[in-house]
């Protein structure tokens, strides 16, 4: 199976669903300028340069999908969608309902998101959980290539408004993607890693922490389930519940700050849902509530690592040697 860079497999998505629709179109900040393979194939009506103006971008791309367009528009780095929110939150979240379903709004907002690359705080900032609270959009977030690409051609594909956001420090971490990958459903979680004692939930960069916690946490007799989300709306509420039916622990993590975080709204969900199953009570691990720093040491401290998972998941099972892990 050929090995690509999440960044690569964003580029074979977008080349396949140009090729499949001539409806895709792709614009925004540099787009033409470094995508050159899709401006020579495709030409300028369907690969655009814009200028820094996400709040025109947005708009632009929400009244081109009401015609029957299928515009991606890349808006570069999350905290610059606050310029972009009336056009993607009141305009194309809420009027398809409101046009009573007389317009479709089939357009994704990719942006760049988390730690990785020290860009200081006005340039990063986890933002997914405001766009999951609004209705009438959706929330990708993938931790993989593969996902990467199968889920960018589903909201591309999709008919309603999609929030795609790139991991900034997964986007050149190689990963096997099939030549004929095919979408991948939205809202469908994937369970990385089986597992009896705790379940771990989480999505983008901090699944490799999980799923590093999980290995060192095998080798001191502990069983873990690693979830990876994907696809923070929709959720996917029974692969969540299925999992914490199972352990009886749960462990969210995530690299947003914690307060209305998706975190919260997982633990909600099992406290509602599955609060019978629970041995232990539930535990969210997240980055603070604070701006991100600049400092790519301070960037890694601000992000849960595989050490906090080890610890946190101690703390539950009342393990001494793990709970000083962190």
């Amino acid at each position: 199976m050929p090995t690509m860079t999440a960044n690569d497999a964003l580029g074979a998505a977008l080349l396949a669903e140009m090729r499949r629709d001539p409806r895709v179109m792709i614009f925004g900040e540099g787009v033409a300028t470094k995508r050159r393979d899709l401006l020579a194939e495709f030409g300028a009506a369907r690969v655009r340069n814009t200028p820094l103006a996400e709040g025109i971008v947005a708009g632009t791309a929400a009244g081109a999908a009401a015609t029957g367009l299928r515009p991606v528009v890349d808006l570069l780095f999350a905290p610059f969608l606050c310029y972009a929110m009336d056009e993607i939150v009141n305009s194309a979240g809420k009027l398809r309902y409101l046009s009573n379903g007389q317009f479709s709004f089939p357009m994704v907002v990719m942006t760049m998101t988390g730690g990785g690359w020290g860009v200081g705080s006005q340039h990063n900032h986890d933002i997914e959980a405001w766009f999951a609270h609004a209705p009438g959009l959706k929330v990708v977030m993938p931790s993989t290539p593969a996902d990467t690409n199968g889920l960018l051609q589903a909201a591309i594909r999709d008919d309603n408004p999609v929030l795609f956001f790139n991991d900034i420090a997964l986007g050149y971490v190689p990963g096997e993607v099939a030549e004929d990958a095919g979408p991948i459903p939205l809202g469908v979680a994937a369970v990385r890693r089986e597992g009896t004692d705790v379940t771990l939930v989480s999505y983008a960069k901090t699944m490799g922490a999980c799923l590093a916690a999980a290995e060192t946490l095998a080798a001191e007799g502990v069983s873990c389930e690693v979830i990876d989300l994907r696809t923070i709306k929709p959720l996917d509420e029974a692969a969540i519940l299925r999992s914490v039916r199972k352990t009886g622990r749960l462990v969210v993590v995530h690299e947003a700050s914690r307060i209305c975080g998706v975190g919260a709204e997982i633990a909600a969900l099992v406290a509602e849902e599955g609060f019978a199953a629970l041995r232990a009570p539930i535990v969210r691990l997240t980055g603070p509530d604070a701006p991100a720093p600049a400092s790519f040491p301070l960037e890694q401290a601000y992000a849960p690592q595989a050490h906090d998972v080890v610890a946190a998941v101690g703390r539950l099972l009342g393990v001494e040697r793990l709970r000083d892990a962190s």
